[in-house]
């Protein structure tokens, strides 16, 4: 495939991108070499070969859940801003609809 200026320019009007000459140019030499390797692995002859789906054959590794030290409610007061007896204080962000 040839990377040329349309291809480079449809990309980039198609991801909503502006470039200078300088990086089309630069982008039109990556594009060339990443279509390189591209066209270089289907060289390969992969008849046989069934496709990877996993990275591991591990299948849900999960690890056990253990209770673990944690702080007290009091202990996480301590941290707020502006505590309340129960709850931590934080500014009020939605407004109320004005009334008509």
């Amino acid at each position: 495939m040839k990377v040329n200026n349309a291809l480079v320019d449809n990309l980039a009007h198609l991801a909503r991108l502006e470039f200078s000459e300088e990086e089309k140019m630069e982008l039109q030499k990556d594009l060339e070499s990443m279509i390189a390797f591209v066209e270089k692995l289907n060289e390969i002859d992969t008849t046989g070969v069934p496709p990877l789906l996993h990275m591991s054959s591990e299948i849900n590794v999960l690890r056990n859940d253990e209770i673990k030290n944690s702080i007290t409610h009091e202990e996480a007061l301590l941290n707020a801003p502006v505590p309340d007896e129960v709850f931590f204080k934080v500014p009020k962000v939605i407004k109320a609809p004005a009334l008509k």
